[in-house]
């Protein structure tokens, strides 16, 4: 075997080391970057969503893990995320998006689905927005809504809480309830929203 010969064998054989040290390496570098955050589907407080076609939507997306990052995506047509988890844009076509939501721990990312649900604009107005009661005895009413897309549950915000008279509550459900402590009439501010098309009302409560 000449000289020439022996040369390249010996850089051959430098050339298969090198790359058999990297492999583990490689191995575990990728490794390292698949470690998911939490068990699968875990990720995120709520991964469904009701929007409505044509109403700005600007929700921001709640880990069960403190100190995540969100990649930037388009997630359906007209909504997309920022890396710090807003859901943000105008819906434009109705219909159910599935879409990958990837959440980062530094270099470590784990891939959750989000359920976009769009809903054609359907008009909706509240039921019931005074309520009598009296001093002393409880009180039980519901604001409720009428119209609004099949099968979406409104959610209901007292947006100026010290409006509401001592012992009375108004849920996230709309169920206005407690014992009023005291006679007079509150005008409480309320945001209603079904299906992410929210408006401002104001819940009138009259105790004698």
């Amino acid at each position: 075997m000449t000289m020439r010969q022996w040369w390249v064998l010996g850089l051959a054989v430098l050339a298969m080391c090198a790359l058999y040290s990297a492999v583990p390496r490689l191995a575990v570098t990728f490794m390292a970057r698949q470690i998911p955050l939490d068990p699968p589907g875990g990720s995120l407080v709520e991964d469904t969503f009701d929007l409505t076609e044509g109403i700005e939507v600007r929700k921001r997306l709640l880990p069960t893990a403190k100190g995540v990052t969100f990649r930037p995506a388009y997630l359906a047509v007209g909504i997309k995320i920022d890396e710090n988890g807003l859901l943000y844009g105008t819906p434009q076509r109705p219909g159910t998006y599935v879409a990958p939501v990837q959440i980062c721990d530094g270099q470590s990312c784990q891939e959750q689905r989000l359920t976009l649900v769009v809903h054609g604009n359907v008009p909706w107005e509240p039921r019931e927005l005074t309520f009598p009661g009296r001093t002393g005895v409880p009180l039980s009413g519901e604001i409720g809504v009428n119209g609004g897309p099949p099968g979406v549950v409104p959610t209901f915000t007292v947006t100026d809480r010290a409006r509401l008279p001592h012992g009375v509550t108004i849920g996230p459900d709309g169920q206005v309830g407690g014992v009023p402590a005291a006679a007079g009439i509150s005008e409480v501010p309320v945001r209603i929203c079904v299906a992410g098309n929210c408006a401002g009302v104001v819940v009138r409560l009259i105790v004698v």
